[in-house]
């Protein structure tokens, strides 16, 4: 079924490069005039199986765990008719984490579902508490299942989906590590059309990558 929204943008607060990602889709946006809807993907229910302590570095439990609480604020903030404020909500925590530095103080409150910072952060007292209630994780699960069958479930954040004439193409990435701006933003945007709707095309791949230069991406 066609979305009415241009792009969709699957997001999980904690990522570096889903955030990245994140501004140059909400730069191409601006200058296109595309309405986008920044939709759910959770880094811990995509790791579900894997034994954090074995797989991943310190910290991870404290900083994938974060990302789905900071995601049920958001599921309860759209449920209650707020769909069109989360972009806004995602450039906060978005901003918080990665530019503003305030990561390991969010982290910090993992477990008490940092109430201080989600006031700090302007989220209106009702939805304080979904941070610390896990029936939203069934909302966050369905939008995750829903970006993992349109890419193949052996990828990560950020998947976006973008409908152009009615056709929708859906793919992981791209992973940049500074944010287009201007035409330079449009180009990459159209370019990376003309390749995803290349009969035939799977994927294109290279690990070698610069560190995200996370100061300059909010413009």
């Amino acid at each position: 079924m066609p979305s009415q929204y241009d792009v969709e943008f699957f997001w999980d607060p904690v990522c570096p490069w889903a955030w990245m990602t994140s501004r140059w889709v909400a730069e191409v946006a601006r200058q296109r005039d595309l309405t986008v809807d920044w939709r759910f993907i959770s880094l811990w229910l995509v790791n579900s199986k894997k034994n954090y302590d074995e797989d991943f570095p310190p910290r991870y439990i404290a900083g994938h765990g974060s990302g789905l609480k900071l995601l049920r604020v958001a599921a309860a903030m759209r449920a209650d008719g707020k769909r069109d404020e989360l972009g806004a909500l995602y450039t906060q925590f978005g901003g918080d984490i990665h530019v503003r530095r305030l990561r390991n103080e969010i982290t910090d409150q993992y477990e008490a579902g940092f109430p201080d910072y989600l006031r700090s952060a302007g989220v209106a007292e009702q939805y304080i508490g979904a941070a610390n209630d896990d029936r939203w994780d069934t909302d966050i699960q369905a939008d995750t299942n829903e970006a993992l069958s349109r890419t193949g479930d052996d990828v990560g954040t950020p998947i976006i989906s973008f409908t152009k004439d009615g056709e929708m193409q859906s793919f992981f990435g791209p992973v940049i590590s500074s944010v287009p701006r201007g035409e330079d933003a449009l180009r990459l945007w159209d370019a990376l059309w003309e390749v995803v709707t290349f009969p035939g095309f799977a994927e294109v791949k290279r690990s070698l990558r610069e560190r995200p230069n996370l100061a300059d991406s909010l413009g």
